[in-house]
């Protein structure tokens, strides 16, 4: 009986690891044929320039006005605040499957659009100081507490939270599904005013920092999206 048994769960384990072994090389002929995935590992050193600045860059200008103020603080918001993060990674999967030119697109975007904001930076240095303090114990409460802690005040404007979302926004809507399916196109754009009020809503960023991050979005969509460059140029060739 023992046997049996053992001879069974030898069987079911061979079977395991037959199906990860397949389900790995899947995944490897996938990458094979979207090499393009790689083209990510060029925002590193732009990822590194930001840990930098947060480290040695000594903010000189308080960005505020007074409907800084004036809005409400709303924990809730502190959700799509963070979803920005997967928001961001979907995206660029998303975008990376369906269309290759998109997704060189959205890269160039992205390392362009903060190297931009991180340039503005170090010319002039900035941060809020519209954070009050989080008396509340709810779990959303909680959860702006551990924003509060690790995401700083510092270099916020232009706001990267909104340039990238456009960024990411911009693609979608320009890939085959975007361009043709008028749910993901309002889904996408809503989705991305939502992630821009959370950066007011939770005090991490001023409406100035809002509204810039909006002009530098729009400087590089039009730049991406709506000028003709020729279509023969090293990259540009990968069909949706």
């Amino acid at each position: 009986m023992r046997q049996a048994h053992a001879g069974t769960a030898c069987i079911c384990i061979q079977k395991n690891i037959s199906w990860e072994a397949g389900q790995i090389k899947k995944f490897k002929e996938y990458l094979s044929s979207r090499r393009h995935f790689f083209a990510i590992l060029a925002l590193l050193p732009v990822l590194m320039w930001f840990k930098l600045l947060e480290v040695y860059l000594v903010p000189e200008h308080i960005i505020e006005i007074p409907l800084d103020r004036d809005l409400p603080l709303i924990p809730v918001f502190v959700i799509p605040y963070l979803l920005w993060f997967a928001y961001i990674a979907a995206g660029l999967i998303y975008v990376g499957h369906r269309s290759k030119e998109n997704y060189y697109k959205l890269v160039m975007f992205l390392g362009a659009g903060m190297s931009l904001a991180y340039m503005l930076y170090m010319l002039f240095p900035n941060a809020v100081s519209i954070r009050p303090a989080i008396t509340g114990n709810d779990p959303f409460s909680w959860a702006l507490k551990i924003v509060y802690k690790f995401d700083t005040p510092t270099n916020v404007c232009p706001s990267v939270h909104v340039i990238n979302s456009v960024a990411v926004t911009a693609a979608i809507i320009h890939t085959w599904e975007g361009r043709k399916r008028a749910v993901v196109k309002a889904a996408a754009i809503s989705f991305c005013a939502i992630i821009c009020m959370s950066t007011v809503f939770i005090k991490q960023h001023s409406v100035v920092d809002v509204v810039c991050g909006l002009i530098v979005g729009a400087v590089f969509y039009v730049s991406l999206y709506k000028m003709n460059f020729p279509r023969s140029a090293p990259g540009f060739r990968g069909a949706e």
